[in-house]
Formats: structure tokens, sequence, C-alpha cells
């Protein structure tokens, strides 16, 4: 096989799993408010924790607080424990480049017609009966006993049923039948195929399910080893965005553990932790479970704040106002919602040994919260929102949250002391010490490719700021090759992702100029980071697009 072949395939390989990370993003996005209604309800319907705070009187059982903060709690873990069918069709809708909601709905479909499949089968060979199968290996899915397959399941229906939708959607049957063709077929050929795959999947899943409990038993045996480990991998991948693949197996899958809870085997470590959240009897959450997200708080809320005053040390005295502005913005979005990538991508393309190292301590941090038996869990931000309502409302004694600041502390110092030693010692030119450059801002790879270089970077320093959105709008489209070079648009929590038709002709200094932070091309795969905000953009852009001919 030739290089070029091989590159390619690489590179198809990436836009792929970009693709598949974007699709993961639309399901995980509930995960916050869900979260956020589970752990509001399980704090105040806690009673040790109404004691604690004197609020039994007002807030105890048969309190009308009381009811509506149950209703809360219940309505939280609805979403949890339904997260297959989500993904399924989160999968579905992320995937399918063309007619999303009929590739959504037979998703639900073909979720529906797989496992009662594998629930005929399981009735028709008496697996059903008690002790015939492993303990763990069936669960109730959506009203359907069937094989334990979590949030795979779901990714299974998802992704094949896109592919179906892609394929099919515009497909011409005969005459006879034509009614059924274009999207209609799309239905009928996803439950014909989920049939084939449930029966499949009665034979295949528990030779897969002993693989994942194994891999599962592996990691857990590494110890401090692996958390670390699994910290640095998870920090390391973010530029690739790639960090959703990673990590999701471990928090909704055997991969991240297993246990018993109120008579109940849940699988997967932030599953774990929420049921646990959510249960009258735990009184102290699995750290063997949150060792794969409590390493988030101390360098999110600490840490990277640290690095930030680090780089407004070392800017000129006459540009500290302006550095100063701007670092207390990206340093407070870290801290209250754990959106790192204003800062993270600051020093990756300034200095990427500044990046590397970040990896490094956050996998000591993941690390050091195992090794103190932290038991604070998140839904998928690790900033101070999810400390207050998962750590400190749950209480030290179920948690041990205390150590969470106590070692952010020293984080916030280390970063401090560190960034601002290596920023000095290598003349890094972070934020404010650029001597030829007036206008202060977060640097990106277009700018710091282009200084190294010699050439002049103005135009791409100076943001889009028109006053009429469809001018930046336009300037996306431009940087982007135009409207028939685009194949699919979407975006997750800050990025805009794009597959392209020809890669040659996207121009990273015209999306420079629409406000992007940074542009990261492989092959036809494009993300273009703009930060929280990205939605909006996207919106707008597929509004400007409708609007060319």
């Amino acid at each position: 096989m030739s290089s070029t072949t091989k590159e390619k395939k690489g590179r198809g390989a990436f836009s792929l799993l970009q693709r598949v990370g974007r699709a993961f993003m639309l399901p995980i996005a509930l995960l916050p408010i869900a979260g956020l209604l589970l752990g509001i309800g399980a704090s105040f319907t806690n009673i040790t924790t109404l004691e604690t705070y004197n609020l039994i009187g007002i807030m105890g059982p048969g309190t009308v607080l009381y009811s509506i903060f149950t209703l809360l709690s219940s309505v939280g873990t609805v979403i949890f424990d339904n997260l297959p069918i989500l993904f399924a069709m989160g999968v579905a809708l992320g995937m399918a480049e063309q007619e999303k909601a009929t590739a959504t709905l037979s998703a639900a479909i073909a979720f529906f017609v797989m496992h009662k499949t594998i629930n005929a089968l399981l009735l028709i060979s008496g697996k059903l009966e008690s002790g015939v199968m492993q303990e763990g290996t069936i669960a109730n899915v959506v009203g359907i006993d069937s094989l334990q397959m979590g949030v795979f399941g779901g990714i299974i229906v998802g992704l094949g049923v896109a592919y179906l939708t892609n394929k099919f959607y515009k497909i011409r049957l005969p005459n006879v039948i034509s009614f059924f063709g274009g999207t209609r077929f799309i239905p009928i050929i996803s439950t014909t195929v989920y049939i084939l795959v449930g029966t499949a999947m009665f034979f295949l899943w528990p030779f897969v399910q002993s693989g994942i409990y194994a891999l599962g038993d592996l990691v857990l045996r590494s110890g401090y080893a692996g958390t670390l480990i699994y910290g640095f991998i998870e920090r390391i991948l973010i530029p690739f965005g790639l960090h959703h693949v990673f990590y999701l197996p471990f928090w909704q899958t055997g991969v991240g553990g297993s246990a018993l809870i109120d008579g109940v085997m849940i699988y997967g470590a932030q599953n774990i932790f929420f049921a646990e959240l959510a249960s009258p009897n735990v009184t102290q959450f699995s750290v063997a479970a949150t060792r794969f997200m409590s390493g988030k708080f101390p360098f999110m809320i600490f840490g990277l704040p640290g690095a930030a005053l680090a780089i407004y040390s070392c800017a000129d005295p006459k540009k500290k106002k302006l550095v100063g502005g701007l670092l207390l913005s990206a340093a407070l979005t870290a801290v209250l919602t754990g959106i790192t990538e204003p800062l993270e991508f600051t020093f990756l393309f300034v200095a990427p040994a500044l990046y590397f190292i970040h990896s490094i301590l956050a996998g000591v941090a993941y690390m050091l919260m195992h090794a103190l038996g932290v038991g604070v869990g998140m839904t998928f931000s690790g900033g101070i929102i999810d400390l207050t309502l998962f750590g400190i409302l749950q209480g030290n004694a179920k948690t041990n949250w205390i150590m969470i600041p106590i070692v952010g502390i020293f984080y916030f110092a280390i970063y401090f002391l560190l960034f601002r030693f290596m920023i000095r010692s290598k003349n890094y030119a972070t934020p404010g010490r650029e001597p030829d450059i007036e206008e202060v801002k977060l640097y990106t790879r277009a700018d710091y490719d282009a200084k190294k270089q010699g050439e002049n970077a103005e135009n791409s320093e100076k943001a889009a700021a028109p006053s009429e959105q469809d001018a930046v709008s336009a300037l996306i489209l431009s940087g982007l090759g135009g409207k028939n070079n685009i194949e699919s648009l979407d975006c997750c929590a800050t990025r805009l992702r794009v597959t392209v038709k020809d890669p040659a002709l996207v121009s990273e200094p015209l999306l420079k100029q629409s406000g992007a932070r940074g542009v990261i091309q492989k092959g036809a795969g494009i993300q273009v980071i703009y930060g929280p905000q990205v939605s909006v953009i996207k919106s707008e852009l597929e509004d400007y697009i409708k609007t060319i001919e």
C-alpha cells in the first residue's frame, strides 16, 4: 500500500471519528440539565443534608418543597435511565447527512426492534430464566428485558440507521411500490436490518460483554497509574476533538466498572455516580467510579486560572489592562462552566510544550483525586457549579470534596510558577508579550505560524466585527470554500465541525478573520473553534446559506 493511500485512509478515519465525536455531543448535551435536576433534587431530599443545614422543618418529608425536589430528582433520573435510546436518536441525528428527522425517528424504531428481537430470542432459548445468564448481562431497556448493551447498543443503532439514511433517502422503487420510496423507505429498511442485527447481537454480544468487562477490570486493577494515564489521554485528545470518543466508554459502559446499587447492577462510572446520588441508602460515593471525573476540578477551577495569572504577569506593563480583561473572562469561563478551550488553545498554539505540561498535570490531578478518595462526580463540565451540586451540597463525609480546594491551591501555585518560568525562560509570545502587535487577543495556530514565518499577520489578528451577522456568515462560508464545498455542517459545545468536499479550498486566514480562535484541518474534516457562542454562529450560517441561490 502506497504512503499516499495510507494518508488518505488516515484522514478518512480522522474525519469519521470527528463526526462520531460531534454526534456524541448531542446526547451528552443533555447531561448538564439532567445532572442539575438530579443534583438539586437529591441534595434537598437527603435527610442528612437537611438536618445538617437545619432545613428539616422547612423542606422535610411531607412539605411542598420536599415534593418539588423529589419531582426534580425523578425527572433527572429518567434521562440517565434512558441514555441508550437517547444515544441512538442523537447519533443518528448527528451522523445523517440529510433527512435528519427521518433518521432520528427511524433510530427510535430500530432501537425498539433490536431489543425486542433479542428479548424474543432470550425467551425462546429460556435464557431469561433465573440463573441461566451471568449476573449483570440482562437489563431492562425501555421496558424490554434484553442484553445489557448500555449506550453501545444506542451507538450501534444510531450509526447503522445514519448509514442507511445516507444511502437510501433518495431511493427510487418500482412504480407499484413507489409510495414507499425516498424517506419512507428508511424506517422500513431500518426495521428489517435491525431484526437481523438483534439476532446477531443475541449470539455475539455475550462475547463482547466478556471483553468489555475484562478491559474494565484491567483499567480498575491498574490503580493510580491507570487513572493518571486516563487523565493525560483525555486532555491530550482535546486539540483533535476526539476526547468524547475516548471518555464515553468509561462513563457509560462496563469499561468504567460496575456496582450493585439498591439491588440493581449499574455499569459505567457516570451511571454509577448518578445512581448513588439518587439512592437514599448510599453513605459514600464510589471513588472507583468518580476517578474518571473528579480529576477535572483541580486544574479547571484552580490550575488554569493560575496559568492565566502567569500569562498576565508576563505581559508588557502597557498591555496588562487589556490582557487582564481578556484572561479574566477566559478564566471565569473555565471556573464556572468548565469550558477551557479559550485558555488551552492559547498556549497550545503559542507553545505546545505548555499544553503538554498541562496534560501531564491534568493526569496527575486525576491520580491525586483517586488517591485521596475524592468522590465528586460531574455532568461534563467540571466547573464550580458541578463541584457545588455534586460535592459541597452532598457533604464531605460522602464525597471528601474538601480535598479539591486543598489540592487546588497547590495546583494554582504550580501552574502559576511553572508557566511563568516557562514563558520567561523560553520567551514565549503569550498575549501581551508581542513586541510588534498592539492588539491583544488569545492566540491561534494561524497567528503563531504567520509570526514564525515572518509574515504580516495583521489580517489574521483582526477579529471580524461587522454590524451585520450576514457579513460574518459570508466570511465563514468563503473560508470553507463556498456553499458547494460543504458536505455536512454541525457543531459541538465550542466548535463548528464541517466535512468538506475539497480541503484545498478551505482558507484558514478567512476563517480567522471571522473571529475563529483556531482551525483544525485533517483531510475533509474541519473544526473551527469559536467558543460557547458557536451554536448561534452555526444557526446564522445555515440561515445565510439558505438565502443563497
